[in-house]
């Protein structure tokens, strides 16, 4: 019951609004004593007028008509306990999820490295549904029916012990076998979430890659994958179901047998004079009454059980250890003439067992275009991550104008960056929202961004213009125009630091030329990173990074660094090499 007991204090809230509902209950559970009371009262009377004592027809119509106001009075306190009931799941629910969004947002960025969106998307969902589920229950079920089986046993008590003590013997019974029931469902449930949170990441993987899938025609065998998931799944609540009917069978037999054991005591205390007919009314529809909580029980300690386990994962995100905040933050003022330094700077990310970067130390001054050149996988995505305060460094320092990455804000330092991705990071909504993405701007400026990138023109076609949706990651438009909204996005943030990711290596010629001409735009005044391996597209920098391995092996102008040797000459002579034969080939010369 270990998150059980954390539902309700993250709910915390919402408590004032719970105990509103908890006086309603009890008001509830009391009024539903007042039918079999007044069935009572109704036979005494029509007993006596058959006995020839005294009773009036007067008196009969009042008691039906004050029980039949205050069983109205109890369908609207029923009706208002239910909605204030969904009212507070409702609550609990938006409440739940902003906390879960607002922990997912500030996890670092090590978390997403080794988790599946689909994964977390799901575990946020199933979470949410069984809390959700479970407050539900116990709101409009669970207290509901806990109350009226308490008023229920004390009333019979005043009657008759006996038929008191095998009604409530009932209940521990009934709920002892739901609960190894519940708990067995649970236990497997566990296991059954495992299955559905990599299936549900895999389906999400598939639709985000789905002309990967196509084109390597792999449908059969990404469908398979899927359904011999679904098979284990199924297989898992095979053995919920088995132990479950298992359990119920004996659930109704108990319950037969206790009530043929209360209805003999209360048939022949009756027919003994013991009890009146109006008593034994009474007993007969408290015990019918008492079926309804019992018949609940199973529900309520499966939902129970369900907002046990589908939890889980819930809690667990929630209890990681969050490191960016986001909010109630000063206005991050915009840094003048930024420079940037590393010292002695070495970095291994958690999942590895070697160093990505080792010792590494370099200047950027203001207003340099530098470029960072190596082989792939030698850290210089790794450098770049680490100048967006992604990552902390194993050891060394970075600093921004002077000041230490340890004392600076992770928002006032991406505040200072714009980014150009080599990957088309947009989303499924429009131009206008993508080029104004994080920003509030008019309209004018977002018009303004797009022709300084080269997009005005292209975007003026588009069906909607500003409006026109470009699809799940820009899927509606061509390499070059979703690279062109990138730079049109980085413009209008006008931020001292610009950093361009292999921004034009999926381009062909003529969209990089398109793509260029925007760039142009992007870098005047600014401090510039780029990571590229087109060496055609960082002639004009002030100077190359050379990364190898991990470390810093060379650094110099390119016109310096192709006149020596070195890693940067040896892949330099590798396109070039490589464009000899192209145009030997076609024999342009």
């Amino acid at each position: 019951m270990t998150n059980i007991w954390k539902i309700i204090k993250i709910a915390k809230p919402l408590y004032k609004l719970l105990m509103v509902i908890a006086v309603l209950i009890v008001f509830s559970a009391l009024l539903d004593l007042v039918t079999p009371f007044f069935s009572k009262l109704i036979v005494d009377v029509i007993t006596s007028k058959i006995s020839g004592q005294e009773a009036t027809l007067d008196r009969l119509y009042f008691l039906i008509a004050l029980a039949f106001l205050l069983n109205f009075l109890g369908v609207i306190v029923t009706a208002v306990t239910e909605r204030l009931g969904d009212h507070l799941a409702g609550n609990l629910r938006r409440y739940l999820t902003e906390q879960f969004y607002e922990k997912v947002l500030t996890l670092p960025q090590s978390y997403f490295d080794s988790e599946i969106s689909g994964k977390i998307v799901n575990q946020l969902n199933r979470g949410i549904t069984t809390v959700y589920n479970f407050v539900n229950t116990a709101t409009n079920f669970l207290l509901p029916t806990f109350l009226q089986a308490i008023f229920t046993i004390v009333f019979m008590a005043f009657f008759n012990k006996w038929v008191a003590f095998f009604t409530f013997l009932l209940f521990p019974i009934y709920i002892a076998l739901s609960y190894y029931s519940t708990k067995k469902w649970g236990q497997e449930e566990i296991k059954k979430n495992k299955i559905e949170d990599v299936s549900r990441g895999r389906i999400q993987e598939v639709i985000a890659n789905i002309k990967l899938v196509k084109s390597f025609n792999n449908q059969q065998n990404e469908f398979d994958l899927i359904s011999q998931s679904m098979i284990k799944s199924n297989q898992i609540y095979a053995r919920q179901s088995n132990a479950y009917h298992l359990f119920d069978f004996f659930r109704n037999l108990s319950l037969n047998i206790i009530l043929v054991i209360i209805n003999l005591i209360v048939f022949l205390n009756t027919y003994q004079g013991k009890l009146g007919l109006g008593d034994m009314v009474l007993i007969i529809q408290l015990l019918a009454q008492v079926r309804r909580p019992l018949f609940a029980m199973s529900f309520i300690l499966t939902n129970i059980q369900n907002a046990e386990s589908g939890s889980k994962e819930f809690f667990e995100i929630m209890a990681l250890t969050s490191s960016e905040f986001y909010k109630n933050q000063k206005s991050l003022e915009k840094i003048v003439n930024p420079a940037i330094s590393f010292k002695n700077v070495s970095f291994q990310y958690e999942s590895s067992s070697m160093p990505v970067l080792q010792d590494v130390s370099f200047d950027i001054k203001t207003r340099e275009k530098v470029a960072l050149v190596g082989h792939s996988g030698v850290g210089k995505t790794t450098i770049i991550n680490l100048i967006l305060k992604f990552y902390q460094p194993l050891s060394g320092q970075i600093f921004l104008n002077g000041q230490s990455y340890h004392k600076l804000n992770h928002l006032y330092i991406r505040q200072n960056i714009a980014l150009v991705f080599q990957e088309s990071e947009l989303f499924s909504t429009t131009v206008r929202e993508n080029v104004a993405y994080g920003t509030k701007a008019a309209q004018d400026w977002i018009v303004h961004s797009l022709k300084l990138a080269n997009a005005y023109d292209f975007v003026m076609k588009l069906p909607q213009k500003l409006d026109s949706q470009v699809g799940e990651r820009g899927v509606k438009l061509s390499g070059g125009q979703k690279q062109r909204i990138q730079i049109a996005r980085a413009i209008l943030k006008d931020s001292p630091i610009l950093i361009l990711d292999e921004a034009t290596s999926s381009l062909d010629s003529k969209s990089e030329r398109e793509v260029q001409i925007g760039l142009e735009n992007l870098m005047k005044d600014r401090l510039v990173i780029i990571i590229a391996h087109r060496f055609s597209t960082i002639q004009n920098v002030n100077k190359i990074l050379v990364v190898d391995d991990g470390h810093i092996v060379d650094s110099g102008t390119p016109q310096s660094l192709s006149m020596r040797p070195g890693l940067y000459r040896d892949l330099l002579d590798y396109q070039i090499e490589g464009n000899k034969k192209l145009l030997e080939k076609f024999e342009i010369y």
